[in-house]
């Protein structure tokens, strides 16, 4: 039975909805200097008003000191370094072509009857995302320069760094701007207000969470609407034979510490047997030095005798802190076979210097991003050059990996004739003639 409650969500939500769908399609058609020149305030508005934002920041930590774990906390925490790299984003979105408006085809169906496939933006997209306010830029400069609306919800525990963000940067920038309409970013406050959001598909056009594997399937589960996203981030490296020790040593470690409670951090490595003397004899003492508890299969036990035996639960375990699972495998195959049967297809890379061995790896491992020689933490949108990313994708259709403009984007037919009928052209002696010349 549905309450008074839920029926006056349901109606102040569909509202707001219609509202956000219109300001799409006035947003898709804001021209290139109209978007840069938003953009280049929201940067400015960021700068200017960032003591604000890591004061509500700080009110939210202190909140949240006890009840969620440190890899949420960590995922938090806002700096000054983070929005400095947040303003670089900004203005690296700025520096990139506008992705709408591109002639992607051009053909001739006739003489006077010509077809054009050009890029579109998709719509209105709902995000979802937990305990990450630095999210927030990230996808409003991103929707911004693809010119499509938004509406999203962050987690309870950012809820003051969210909302001064909306304060002191969202709303000044669309009274600022007056070609932005006043509902092009919708912040929704309540998890109902999500719930009931999943059911209207004739106003969102895409879903994308970002957060835990619970988050998205709940979504997947609860909606018609497309979603787009990740499960977990279970990343591997491989060290091959051929690997440079050192050079091994020095991106496992990096690819664990620099940033733990990201979805693109190490969680499983692999060593190869014919190495795993040598490796673990120069990695196990970094790794302790560095903090990292490992989790290690049996033959690995034999030279990591501080390490806790591994489970088989944690070969799909994201731990999203310091804990690695180490294992110990028989070959390039036996990685291969392991990354694709335990891992989340995310994030993954192999450490030789085998050229052939590397070309195989590269080809057959069934992942998003897929690496050799770095670090697992530069699978991210700013690292790629998109400037930001609205997520990342482990599905194979429509986007995958880092989610940047080009996956913000669709494209639509549009055909120009001068009076043709399709009778014409049908029959056994039409009077007309097709010509399908490609002309783009």
């Amino acid at each position: 039975m549905t309450t008074s409650c839920q029926s006056s969500t349901h109606t102040q939500l569909a509202s707001q909805l219609k509202q956000a769908k219109q300001a799409f399609y006035q947003m898709a058609k804001l021209t290139t200097c109209q978007k840069n020149d938003a953009l280049a305030l929201m940067a400015q508005l960021i700068d200017q008003n960032k003591h604000r934002w890591l004061e509500a920041n700080l009110t939210d930590l202190q909140t949240n000191q006890t009840g969620i774990d440190a890899s949420l906390l960590q995922r938090l925490k806002l700096d000054e370094g983070k929005i400095v790299q947040l303003v670089q984003g900004i203005e690296q979105v700025i520096s990139l072509e506008d992705p709408c408006g591109k002639l992607l085809g051009k053909t001739e169906l006739d003489a006077g009857l010509v077809l054009e496939k050009k890029s579109v933006p998709l719509g209105l997209i709902g995000i979802i995302f937990e305990a990450r306010p630095d999210v927030m830029p990230q996808i409003l400069s991103l929707i911004l320069k693809s010119g499509n609306a938004v509406v999203f919800k962050g987690g309870t525990e950012t809820k003051q760094s969210n909302q001064a963000f909306m304060d002191y940067v969202v709303k000044p920038l669309t009274q600022a701007c007056d070609y932005l309409p006043q509902s092009w970013a919708t912040l929704l406050e309540s998890r109902e207000e999500v719930q009931a959001m999943l059911q209207y598909h004739q106003y969102v056009d895409l879903v994308i969470p970002r957060g835990s594997n619970q988050l998205v399937q709940h979504i997947m589960a609860n909606t018609r609407i497309p979603v787009l996203g990740h499960a977990d981030g279970v990343c591997h490296l491989y060290v091959h034979p051929s690997a440079s020790m050192a050079e091994a040593v020095n991106i496992a470690i990096d690819s664990k510490i620099q940033y733990p409670a990201a979805c693109n951090a190490l969680e499983t490595l692999l060593v190869d047997k014919a190495i795993a003397p040598a490796f673990f004899s120069a990695f196990a003492p970094v790794a302790k030095a560095e903090g990292i508890t490992l989790k290690a299969c049996p033959h690995a036990m034999a030279y990591l005798p501080e390490a806790a035996p591994a489970t088989e639960a944690d070969w799909t375990t994201e731990y999203g802190d310091l804990t690695l699972a180490v294992k110990i495998v028989d070959s390039l195959e036996d990685a291969v076979n392991h990354i694709n049967t335990f891992g989340s297809h995310h994030t993954d890379g192999i450490l030789c210097n085998d050229a052939f061995v590397q070309a195989l790896f590269l080809a057959m491992v069934d992942s998003a991003s897929v690496f050799a020689n770095c670090s697992t933490r530069f699978a991210d949108g700013f690292r790629f050059g998109l400037g930001a990313e609205i997520g990342i994708s482990t599905a194979r259709t429509h986007a995958r990996g880092p989610v940047g403009l080009e996956g913000l984007v669709s494209y639509k037919y549009q055909l120009v004739g001068n009076g043709q009928v399709v009778k014409d052209y049908v029959g056994t002696s039409p009077k007309s003639h097709f010509t399908h010349k490609i002309m783009v």
